[in-house]
């Protein structure tokens, strides 16, 4: 098969391991920097120009998009749809996936378990939010925040109130979520390729930090997930439409809590938490579909 991987840095760990995986398999496989691709809109023969030649006879893509490329990007993965190529990722649910509010509703229309969260349109009834939420510490996300960034613990009321009314000064848009204490600065993240758990790594926040993040200093170690929260994790990947998925949850008192449904999850961390292929599995995800 002919696979293209969106990548824009052809060294990033994920990308190598797919690379590696797929040949491997015996798979002609390129990384393309999706922003350097032409997009040529026409009937019956839509095309993409990638370093002045055309990209004929894709099999499959798999999207490796950053979070601050997700107009162009996604337009490029729609561009392959259109002529004929598999994705491991659906452009409609790449965009789903990066609108964590529509996220968020989307979880919670299937019914999903979910941190109490309050979104307004910059309200001036701060206290009121608070109270919504339980109260504090509590925290507060900006939606266009990756990787931890963008995320702020509050633990009093008078701090709550002076980041929230802070945010909305900069007409900067947040959602305001319960703090989940028992969850003691860990979370879980649950791989999912084609609807089945293929690893499960639960991350712990360095000494003194309540995220998790592995960017922010984190550490990760395997663990086995119990059924409400395998359940829950594939629950969520088919919420969101997505064939490959990280799904972050917290272990709290009233069960498995969903905080985020990531479409581009890195591989570094899980596959090194887990000793698992985790690349191999997404080229045979994309063998069974082409």
């Amino acid at each position: 098969m002919n696979i293209k991987i969106l990548s824009r840095n052809s060294d990033l760990y994920s990308t190598k391991r797919l690379v590696e995986a797929a040949e491997k398999r015996k798979h002609q496989v390129e990384v393309i920097d999706h922003l350097k691709c032409d997009l040529v809109i026409e009937k019956r023969k839509p095309s993409i120009v990638y370093k002045g030649e055309s990209l004929t006879e894709v099999d499959a893509i798999i999207p490796r998009i950053g979070a601050s490329v997700t107009f162009y990007g996604t337009a490029v993965v729609r561009q392959f749809e259109m002529m004929g190529a598999f994705s491991t990722v659906d452009s409609e649910a790449l965009i789903r996936s990066r609108d964590k509010l529509r996220s968020l509703q989307v979880l919670s229309k299937a019914k999903i378990g979910l941190p109490k969260t309050v979104f307004t349109n910059y309200s001036r009834d701060v206290e009121g939010v608070i109270n919504r939420v339980g109260g504090t510490p509590l925290v507060v996300k900006l939606l266009e925040g990756t990787q931890g960034l963008g995320v702020v613990l509050a633990e009093t009321k008078n701090a709550a109130k002076s980041v929230i009314e802070a945010f909305n000064g900069l007409k900067a848009r947040v959602i305001v979520q319960e703090f989940i204490k028992e969850a003691k600065g860990a979370d879980v993240r649950v791989f999912i390729v084609d609807g089945h758990v293929v690893g499960a790594m639960k991350r712990q926040g360095k000494e003194g930090e309540f995220r998790s993040n592995l960017h922010q200093g984190g550490k990760a170690e395997v663990i086995e997930l119990s059924d409400d929260e395998e359940i829950a994790a594939i629950r969520a990947a088919k919420a969101m439409k997505l064939g490959v998925a990280g799904v972050d949850m917290l272990q709290s008192s009233r069960g498995p809590l969903i905080l985020e449904v990531n479409s581009s999850p890195g591989l570094e961390g899980i596959e090194k938490a887990t000793g698992k292929d985790i690349a191999k599995t997404i080229i045979r995800y994309i063998e069974k579909n082409v």
